[in-house]
């Protein structure tokens, strides 16, 4: 049987893997076509998402939008996902654990669908990809590996918390399109050297 998203959210919804589905209302395994060119991808649902099903649907999500109204993209154009894909309780941090056992479904999203860049929203989803790095230090700067331009950001949420850090967000994201037009001209980072660099940031 081939792979598709419809089957990856079958499985997301029928998980066991942690506790949280003990908890959840609804698991949500993201939601965007499957030819996505950019892959954006959070923490966790909230209360909202947890409700619907549906990834970035609350304030955050309106602001999301925004942000893609901004460089001409529309929502359904790009697929949205998050590191874990049930709600923590309390909304608190997801753990490790939680992050592990939904792994496999993120890897395989993006396996499928192939995008030329992912943009990591927030500290947990940006730590998938540059271990022990600082968002405040590398938001805004990507790296190309395996073919793939991974683009760390601010979480929306952490702008409307944060005001003073929605020009940082908002310029972060205006860069996008110009990304995707060059990223040929980015060179791979090589296995041995995407660890080491981390630590220069």
């Amino acid at each position: 049987m081939d792979e598709t998203l419809e089957h990856i959210a079958a499985d997301v919804r029928a998980c066991r893997a942690c506790d949280l589905y003990h908890s959840r209302s609804q698991a949500v395994p993201g939601q965007g076509p499957v030819d996505a060119r950019v892959i954006f991808i959070g923490e966790g649902p909230g209360f909202h998402e947890d409700q619907q099903g549906v990834p970035f649907v609350g304030a955050a999500g309106e602001f999301l939008e925004e942000l893609l109204a901004m460089i001409g993209l529309k929502r359904r154009e790009v697929f949205i996902a998050n590191v874990i894909k049930c709600r923590p309780p309390g909304n608190r941090d997801p753990r490790p654990d939680e992050i592990e056992a939904c792994s496999g479904f993120l890897d395989r999203q993006i396996a499928l669908i192939r995008p030329l860049v992912i943009v990591t929203l927030g500290r947990f989803s940006m730590a998938r990809y540059f271990p022990h790095a600082k968002i405040s230090h590398i938001h805004g700067q990507p790296r190309k590996i395996d073919g793939i331009l991974y683009y760390p950001m601010y979480h929306p949420a952490a702008a409307l918390h944060q005001p003073s850090l929605r020009p940082k967000v908002e310029e972060d994201m205006a860069r996008i399109p110009d990304l995707m037009a060059r990223i040929d001209e980015f060179p791979d980072t090589p296995p041995q050297e995407q660890v080491t660099q981390l630590h220069l940031f």
